[in-house]
């Protein structure tokens, strides 16, 4: 009976440590992502930098996979301007991301900025520029590897890095096109394809593609009165070396209210049956929003991830009202 216990507790040790391994791993192939990719515009594509009435300040919390050791825990900031004379954006953005026992982390700060064409009389043009430093870092001797597991006694044969925080620039790029109820876009990140390896071996990050858009399916409000209510079709298609992902959601407003309903994982593009379904509840009042959104996992994880929690905070400020703004109708969250 001990021995089976024993190897019992074995399995669920070698369990955890493969889930941390299979984390780990996963941080290093891929970017951070969010649900709320409208919430966080800045980070999809540069060309949302200062797409906004006039000053906008954008805070986001994201707890994905808590019922594994090691999830992921990612948070960002960012701040962004627009300049009405110069048809101009500016933006800062700020992003951590950690994961895993050995606190495997990454810190991204970077300046963005966009340029507003109008090219028809109802359609706009905003390519947009992002130039960025990446900081990454672990802390080695909390990591637990197969071999402290069979051998009980905490000690390791694996070497330590040189240095556990290493940085590089990057720079991303992209182009926006937009009218009254249409939008559509593509960026493309790691330009610089930097180094994020801590030891002499190269880790280089693979090239990031991102597609997006969408459409206001309905467009209802009062005579000589704002839009009140919408409902709009989204969707981001992302592709990292083999690595793709396609999210297709709704938006329904109701001013002040907002939910939403994705899917992620829609096939070909997974081979599997799915990665997760998304809902979403925002207030959009004036001037403010805030929205929580869970992620149902559907995948073979289901029993073990807990799912993921997003909460996004957006303050917009204006002064100058005087100035006609083109408004980009994607969804706030």
């Amino acid at each position: 009976m001990n021995i089976m216990k024993a190897g019992t507790k074995i399995k669920k040790l070698v369990f955890l440590w493969s889930a941390g391994m299979l984390l780990t791993a996963s941080l290093m192939a891929q970017d951070p992502q969010f649900t709320q990719f409208f919430a966080n515009k800045l980070y999809l594509a540069p060309s949302f930098a200062g797409a906004t009435k006039q000053q906008r300040i954008v805070s986001m919390y994201r707890n994905q996979w808590a019922g594994i050791p090691g999830g992921f825990n990612t948070m960002s900031f960012s701040y962004e301007y627009f300049f009405p004379n110069f048809n101009s954006g500016l933006g800062v953005l700020v992003l951590r991301d950690m994961a895993g026992s050995g606190r495997l982390g990454m810190t991204n700060v970077g300046v963005l900025y966009s340029y507003d064409f109008q090219i028809f009389e109802e359609w706009h043009v905003r390519p947009g520029l992002h130039f960025l430093y990446s900081m990454y870092g672990i802390d080695f001797y909390r990591l637990r590897f197969y071999d402290q597991l069979v051998t009980g006694n905490g000690t390791t044969f694996e070497d330590p890095p040189a240095q556990e925080n290493i940085g590089a620039f990057d720079a991303s790029t992209s182009v926006l096109i937009y009218s009254k109820s249409v939008w559509a876009g593509a960026a493309v990140d790691h330009l610089f394809r930097p180094d994020q390896s801590f030891y002499a071996n190269k880790a280089i990050i693979p090239m990031k593609f991102s597609f997006f858009g969408g459409f206001q399916i309905i467009r209802q409000g009062k005579l000589l009165k704002p839009i009140d209510e919408t409902v709009s079709l989204a969707y981001l298609f992302r592709l990292q070396q083999n690595k793709k992902q396609l999210d297709i959601g709704l938006y329904w407003n109701k001013v002040p209210l907002v939910l939403g309903f994705w899917y992620r994982g829609i096939p070909p593009f997974n081979s599997e049956r799915g990665d997760a379904l998304a809902m979403l509840v925002g207030f959009k009042m004036k001037g403010f929003s805030i929205g929580y959104s869970y992620d149902f996992t559907i995948s073979n994880l289901v029993s073990s991830t807990h799912g993921a929690h997003e909460i996004s905070l957006s303050l917009d400020f204006q002064t100058n009202r005087k100035k006609k703004i083109h408004a980009i109708p994607c969804p706030e969250f």
